[in-house]
Protein backbone atom coordinates (compact mmCIF):
# COMPACT_ATOMS: atom_id res chain seq x y z
CA UNK A 1 0.00 0.00 0.00
CA UNK A 2 1.57 3.43 -0.94
CA UNK A 3 2.35 5.76 2.16
CA UNK A 4 2.34 9.39 1.43
CA UNK A 5 4.77 11.10 4.00
CA UNK A 6 4.90 15.11 4.24
CA UNK A 7 5.84 17.99 7.12
CA UNK A 8 2.77 20.02 8.08
CA UNK A 9 3.33 23.56 10.07
CA UNK A 10 1.89 24.48 13.16
CA UNK A 11 3.21 27.79 14.33
CA UNK A 12 7.02 26.93 14.97
CA UNK A 13 6.35 23.23 15.23
CA UNK A 14 6.67 20.65 12.17
CA UNK A 15 4.92 17.70 12.48
CA UNK A 16 5.32 14.70 10.71
CA UNK A 17 2.57 12.72 8.76
CA UNK A 18 1.88 9.48 7.07
CA UNK A 19 -1.28 9.56 4.59
CA UNK A 20 -2.45 5.88 3.16
CA UNK A 21 -5.63 5.50 0.97
CA UNK A 22 -7.35 7.11 -1.38
CA UNK A 23 -7.22 10.81 -0.80
CA UNK A 24 -10.78 11.29 -2.03
CA UNK A 25 -12.01 8.92 0.59
CA UNK A 26 -13.47 10.05 3.95
CA UNK A 27 -10.60 10.95 6.39
CA UNK A 28 -9.56 9.57 9.49
CA UNK A 29 -7.11 11.36 11.98
CA UNK A 30 -5.04 9.17 14.29
CA UNK A 31 -4.14 10.78 17.47
CA UNK A 32 -1.73 8.48 19.65
CA UNK A 33 -0.53 9.01 23.40
CA UNK A 34 2.27 10.08 25.88
CA UNK A 35 6.15 10.07 23.80
CA UNK A 36 4.17 7.05 21.35
CA UNK A 37 5.24 6.98 17.65
CA UNK A 38 2.85 6.81 14.88
CA UNK A 39 3.95 3.50 14.27
CA UNK A 40 1.94 2.21 17.63
CA UNK A 41 -1.00 2.91 15.25
CA UNK A 42 0.47 -0.53 13.34
CA UNK A 43 0.05 -0.43 9.68
CA UNK A 44 -1.53 -3.63 9.65
CA UNK A 45 -4.68 -1.77 11.88
CA UNK A 46 -4.20 1.35 9.73
CA UNK A 47 -4.48 -0.94 6.49
CA UNK A 48 -8.19 -2.45 7.84
CA UNK A 49 -9.55 1.00 8.17
CA UNK A 50 -7.92 1.84 4.41
CA UNK A 51 -10.08 -1.33 3.31
CA UNK A 52 -13.39 -0.26 4.53
CA UNK A 53 -12.76 2.97 2.53
CA UNK A 54 -11.29 5.80 4.45
CA UNK A 55 -8.37 8.03 3.86
CA UNK A 56 -6.46 7.29 6.89
CA UNK A 57 -3.63 9.55 8.49
CA UNK A 58 -1.22 9.14 11.02
CA UNK A 59 1.43 11.46 12.55
CA UNK A 60 4.12 12.23 15.26
CA UNK A 61 3.00 14.40 18.46
CA UNK A 62 5.10 17.72 18.87
CA UNK A 63 8.14 16.35 21.17
CA UNK A 64 8.17 12.52 19.58
CA UNK A 65 9.29 10.43 16.56
CA UNK A 66 10.21 12.88 13.47
CA UNK A 67 8.13 16.31 14.64
CA UNK A 68 10.06 18.93 15.83
CA UNK A 69 11.79 18.80 19.53
CA UNK A 70 11.48 21.49 22.56
CA UNK A 71 13.94 21.21 24.26
CA UNK A 72 13.65 24.59 25.60
CA UNK A 73 10.62 24.02 26.73
CA UNK A 74 10.27 23.54 30.86
CA UNK A 75 7.13 23.09 33.14
CA UNK A 76 8.87 25.06 35.69
CA UNK A 77 6.38 23.40 38.71
CA UNK A 78 7.61 20.69 41.24
CA UNK A 79 5.78 17.37 39.49
CA UNK A 80 4.33 16.21 42.83
CA UNK A 81 2.13 19.63 43.35
CA UNK A 82 1.28 19.28 39.58
CA UNK A 83 0.39 15.92 40.25
CA UNK A 84 -2.29 16.39 43.40
CA UNK A 85 -3.12 19.35 41.19
CA UNK A 86 -4.57 17.22 38.42
CA UNK A 87 -5.62 14.77 40.77
CA UNK A 88 -8.35 17.76 41.69
CA UNK A 89 -8.65 18.44 38.06
CA UNK A 90 -6.45 21.82 37.90
CA UNK A 91 -3.90 22.35 35.48
CA UNK A 92 -0.31 23.67 36.10
CA UNK A 93 1.96 25.42 34.53
CA UNK A 94 3.40 24.31 31.45
CA UNK A 95 5.09 24.36 28.12
CA UNK A 96 2.60 23.79 26.12
CA UNK A 97 -0.59 22.02 26.78
CA UNK A 98 -3.11 19.21 24.72
CA UNK A 99 -4.98 22.72 23.64
CA UNK A 100 -1.84 23.34 21.72
CA UNK A 101 -1.35 19.73 20.33
CA UNK A 102 -4.98 19.73 19.37
CA UNK A 103 -4.27 22.92 17.47
CA UNK A 104 -1.21 20.74 15.60
CA UNK A 105 -4.52 18.35 14.55
CA UNK A 106 -5.85 20.78 13.09
CA UNK A 107 -2.80 22.55 11.10
CA UNK A 108 -2.19 18.97 10.26
CA UNK A 109 -5.60 18.86 8.16
CA UNK A 110 -5.23 22.33 6.58
CA UNK A 111 -2.12 21.46 5.31
CA UNK A 112 -3.95 18.26 3.75
CA UNK A 113 -7.02 20.45 2.47
CA UNK A 114 -9.01 18.71 5.00
CA UNK A 115 -12.16 20.43 5.84
CA UNK A 116 -13.72 17.48 8.12
CA UNK A 117 -12.15 13.82 9.67
CA UNK A 118 -13.43 11.17 11.95
CA UNK A 119 -11.10 11.42 15.13
CA UNK A 120 -9.63 8.94 16.53
CA UNK A 121 -7.04 9.54 19.63
CA UNK A 122 -5.38 6.71 22.06
CA UNK A 123 -4.32 7.25 25.71
CA UNK A 124 -3.06 11.03 25.16
CA UNK A 125 -4.13 11.26 22.05
CA UNK A 126 -7.83 10.11 23.34
CA UNK A 127 -7.12 13.60 25.54
CA UNK A 128 -5.96 15.84 22.44
CA UNK A 129 -9.26 14.14 20.35
CA UNK A 130 -11.44 15.10 23.13
CA UNK A 131 -10.29 18.71 22.92
CA UNK A 132 -10.52 19.05 19.24
CA UNK A 133 -14.13 17.85 18.65
CA UNK A 134 -14.91 20.74 21.09
CA UNK A 135 -12.71 23.55 19.57
CA UNK A 136 -13.33 22.29 15.93
CA UNK A 137 -16.80 20.66 16.11
CA UNK A 138 -17.28 21.74 12.48
CA UNK A 139 -14.28 19.60 11.19
CA UNK A 140 -15.12 16.73 13.54
CA UNK A 141 -17.40 14.06 11.77
CA UNK A 142 -17.14 11.35 14.56
CA UNK A 143 -14.97 10.92 17.73
CA UNK A 144 -13.14 8.09 18.71
CA UNK A 145 -11.56 7.71 22.53
CA UNK A 146 -9.52 5.04 23.18
CA UNK A 147 -7.77 3.80 26.71
CA UNK A 148 -7.88 7.38 27.89
CA UNK A 149 -9.46 9.94 30.19
CA UNK A 150 -10.64 13.22 30.90
CA UNK A 151 -8.38 13.55 33.60
CA UNK A 152 -12.02 14.63 35.71
CA UNK A 153 -11.42 15.18 39.74
CA UNK A 154 -11.13 12.27 41.78
CA UNK A 155 -10.20 9.68 39.11
CA UNK A 156 -8.31 6.73 40.34
CA UNK A 157 -4.56 7.24 39.35
CA UNK A 158 -2.48 5.09 37.22
CA UNK A 159 -1.42 1.86 38.64
CA UNK A 160 2.02 2.72 40.37
CA UNK A 161 3.87 -0.03 38.19
CA UNK A 162 2.48 1.20 34.79
CA UNK A 163 3.22 4.81 35.45
CA UNK A 164 6.62 4.36 36.84
CA UNK A 165 7.37 1.88 33.90
CA UNK A 166 7.06 4.33 31.25
CA UNK A 167 8.30 7.42 33.05
CA UNK A 168 11.52 5.45 34.34
CA UNK A 169 14.75 5.80 31.99
CA UNK A 170 16.41 2.76 30.55
CA UNK A 171 19.43 0.96 32.78
CA UNK A 172 21.95 3.18 30.37
CA UNK A 173 21.71 5.10 27.27
CA UNK A 174 22.84 2.00 25.19
CA UNK A 175 20.42 0.80 21.98
CA UNK A 176 20.48 -2.87 23.50
CA UNK A 177 18.88 -1.20 26.68
CA UNK A 178 16.97 1.28 25.73
CA UNK A 179 15.16 -1.68 23.78
CA UNK A 180 15.56 -3.98 26.43
CA UNK A 181 13.49 -1.54 28.61
CA UNK A 182 11.26 -0.73 25.74
CA UNK A 183 9.97 -4.37 25.73
CA UNK A 184 9.87 -4.54 29.82
CA UNK A 185 7.09 -1.29 29.14
CA UNK A 186 5.40 -3.66 26.26
CA UNK A 187 4.86 -6.33 28.93
CA UNK A 188 3.74 -4.35 31.76
CA UNK A 189 1.14 -2.77 29.93
CA UNK A 190 0.23 -4.61 27.68
CA UNK A 191 -2.80 -6.88 27.21
CA UNK A 192 -2.74 -10.11 29.36
CA UNK A 193 -5.45 -11.89 27.42
CA UNK A 194 -3.48 -11.62 24.77
CA UNK A 195 0.05 -11.42 25.06
CA UNK A 196 2.28 -10.49 22.15
CA UNK A 197 4.98 -12.92 20.96
CA UNK A 198 8.04 -11.81 22.16
CA UNK A 199 9.41 -11.52 18.75
CA UNK A 200 7.20 -9.34 17.40
CA UNK A 201 7.34 -7.19 20.55
CA UNK A 202 11.35 -7.33 20.11
CA UNK A 203 10.55 -5.92 16.98
CA UNK A 204 8.59 -3.50 17.40
CA UNK A 205 11.16 -1.81 19.90
CA UNK A 206 14.00 -2.14 17.63
CA UNK A 207 12.25 -0.37 15.33
CA UNK A 208 11.07 2.44 17.22
CA UNK A 209 14.41 3.22 18.31
CA UNK A 210 16.08 3.12 15.31
CA UNK A 211 13.34 5.56 13.79
CA UNK A 212 13.37 8.23 16.29
CA UNK A 213 14.63 7.74 20.52
CA UNK A 214 13.73 10.99 22.30
CA UNK A 215 13.00 9.98 25.78
CA UNK A 216 12.82 13.68 26.69
CA UNK A 217 9.64 14.30 25.07
CA UNK A 218 7.98 11.98 27.13
CA UNK A 219 8.28 14.52 30.49
CA UNK A 220 6.71 17.36 28.40
CA UNK A 221 3.82 15.00 27.60
CA UNK A 222 3.40 14.16 30.52
CA UNK A 223 3.73 17.97 31.59
CA UNK A 224 1.23 19.08 28.69
CA UNK A 225 -1.68 16.94 30.38
CA UNK A 226 -1.28 18.19 33.81
CA UNK A 227 -1.32 21.36 32.40
CA UNK A 228 -4.66 20.68 30.97
CA UNK A 229 -6.29 19.74 33.97
CA UNK A 230 -9.73 18.48 33.69
CA UNK A 231 -11.02 17.72 30.19
CA UNK A 232 -14.74 17.73 31.62
CA UNK A 233 -15.31 21.30 29.94
CA UNK A 234 -14.43 20.29 26.77
CA UNK A 235 -16.54 16.82 26.74
CA UNK A 236 -20.17 18.59 27.76
CA UNK A 237 -19.42 20.67 24.25
CA UNK A 238 -18.98 17.60 22.11
CA UNK A 239 -21.66 17.05 19.58
CA UNK A 240 -19.99 14.49 17.28
CA UNK A 241 -20.99 10.83 17.46
CA UNK A 242 -18.53 9.54 19.91
CA UNK A 243 -17.30 5.85 20.71
CA UNK A 244 -15.25 5.11 24.04
CA UNK A 245 -13.18 1.96 23.61
CA UNK A 246 -11.41 0.71 26.52
CA UNK A 247 -9.47 -2.39 27.59
CA UNK A 248 -10.83 -3.82 31.08
CA UNK A 249 -7.14 -5.01 31.99
CA UNK A 250 -6.08 -1.66 31.45
CA UNK A 251 -3.52 -0.40 34.41
CA UNK A 252 -1.99 2.77 33.23
CA UNK A 253 -5.24 3.89 32.02
CA UNK A 254 -8.04 1.93 34.32
CA UNK A 255 -11.38 1.93 32.54
CA UNK A 256 -12.73 4.62 35.17
CA UNK A 257 -11.29 6.81 32.39
CA UNK A 258 -13.13 6.04 29.71
CA UNK A 259 -16.78 5.59 31.74
CA UNK A 260 -15.92 8.65 33.04
CA UNK A 261 -15.14 10.01 29.15
CA UNK A 262 -18.58 8.06 28.23
CA UNK A 263 -20.71 9.34 31.31
CA UNK A 264 -19.57 13.32 29.95
CA UNK A 265 -20.38 13.28 26.17
CA UNK A 266 -23.91 13.23 25.88
CA UNK A 267 -24.75 9.70 23.38
CA UNK A 268 -21.54 8.58 23.85
CA UNK A 269 -21.62 4.87 23.85
CA UNK A 270 -19.23 2.92 25.75
CA UNK A 271 -17.27 -0.61 24.32
CA UNK A 272 -14.96 -2.35 26.87
CA UNK A 273 -12.80 -5.42 25.90
CA UNK A 274 -11.83 -7.81 28.17
CA UNK A 275 -8.17 -8.86 28.10
CA UNK A 276 -7.27 -5.83 26.80
CA UNK A 277 -4.36 -3.63 28.40
CA UNK A 278 -3.34 -0.34 27.38
CA UNK A 279 -2.55 -1.27 23.08
CA UNK A 280 -4.38 -2.44 20.85
CA UNK A 281 -3.40 -6.17 20.71
CA UNK A 282 -3.92 -7.46 16.74
CA UNK A 283 -6.22 -10.56 17.75
CA UNK A 284 -8.99 -7.33 18.43
CA UNK A 285 -8.27 -5.10 15.28
CA UNK A 286 -11.39 -6.96 13.82
CA UNK A 287 -13.42 -5.85 16.72
CA UNK A 288 -12.40 -2.66 17.03
CA UNK A 289 -12.08 -1.51 13.80
CA UNK A 290 -15.74 -2.57 13.49
CA UNK A 291 -16.59 -0.48 16.21
CA UNK A 292 -15.07 2.76 15.00
CA UNK A 293 -16.84 1.77 11.28
CA UNK A 294 -20.40 1.54 13.15
CA UNK A 295 -19.13 5.01 14.83
CA UNK A 296 -18.84 6.43 11.43
CA UNK A 297 -21.69 5.67 10.08
CA UNK A 298 -23.38 7.07 12.71
CA UNK A 299 -21.87 10.75 11.40
CA UNK A 300 -23.05 9.93 8.17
Amino acid sequence: MEVRTGTATSGEVEIHFEDMGDPNDPAVLLIMGLGAQLLLWRKGFCEKLVDQGLRVIRYDNRDVGLSSKLPGAHSGAPLPLRMARSYLGLPSPAAYTLEDMADDAAALLDHLGIDQAHIVGGSMGGMIAQVFAARHKRRTSSLAVIFSSNNQPMLPPPGPKQLLAILQRPKDSTREAVIENAIRVSKIIGSPGYPAPDDRVRAEAIEGYDRAYYPAGIGRHFAAILGSGSLLRYDRQITAPTVVIHGKADKLMRPFGGRAVARAIKGARLVLFDGMGHELPEPLWDDIVGELKNNFAAAA
